[in-house]
């Protein structure tokens, strides 16, 4: 089993996305021992955003590439490439005003690319990377599940649905920015549901 680790929070330390996707990890290496690990932290490694000169190295064809359009697709084939490689996809995913992370938004932005990780047909989108298990973490200031704000639900539910990840498991820790009290009680709630969904 290959599984790939996405921590997405911009904090180097403290982070409860990240400690959770760590749990995840670790209990999917417990019961799988030969598992190996690849770890992506997109704060200490951030990926380039999605820019004009990105976009035209992608739309220029590999044998016309210049040397910088070559290392900046170069960026992007070692994400995609992580992805393909990997059975199992654990992300951690703190919800910033509403949303997703910009680190996780260039890395989807990366690893989204027609022929390679989707493809258009006549009857819409096609995911192409399936067979995989995802699971991810989401770390929350406020209590938002279940509400119109949690956006960035529904944002990961349609970037990964496109992508052909549609195996995937959601853990929350909600209320973190409303005391220790508030956080002791998510992080027991996010630990019991990483209970849940790796038995």
């Amino acid at each position: 089993m290959n599984i790939l680790q996405i921590n997405s929070s911009a904090r180097s330390t403290g982070s409860e996305s990240t400690r959770m996707a760590d749990a995840i990890v670790a209990r999917l290496k417990a019961g799988n021992p030969g598992a190996s690990v690849t770890r992506r932290d997109l704060a200490a490694q951030p990926h380039p955003t999605l820019d004009e000169a990105a976009l035209q190295a992608l739309f220029t064809p590999a044998e016309q590439r210049n040397a910088e359009q070559a290392a900046r697709v170069a960026l992007d084939n070692a994400l995609i490439a992580q992805v393909q490689a990997a059975d199992v996809i654990v992300i951690g995913s703190p919800m910033y005003n509403f949303g997703i992370t910009v680190q996780l938004k260039s890395w989807f932005d990366a690893i989204a690319r027609v022929g390679v990780t989707f493809k258009y047909t006549e009857t819409g989108p096609v995911g192409l990377l399936t067979g995989k298990k995802v699971y991810v973490a989401l770390a929350r200031g406020g209590m938002h599940r279940g509400a119109a704000s949690d956006t960035q639900l529904a944002h990961l539910q349609t970037l990964l649905g496109f992508l052909g990840l549609s195996d995937v498991q959601y853990v929350y820790a909600e209320g973190m920015g409303m005391g220790p009290e508030a956080v002791a009680r998510a992080q027991a709630q996010a630990d019991a549901e990483i209970d849940a969904v790796l038995v």
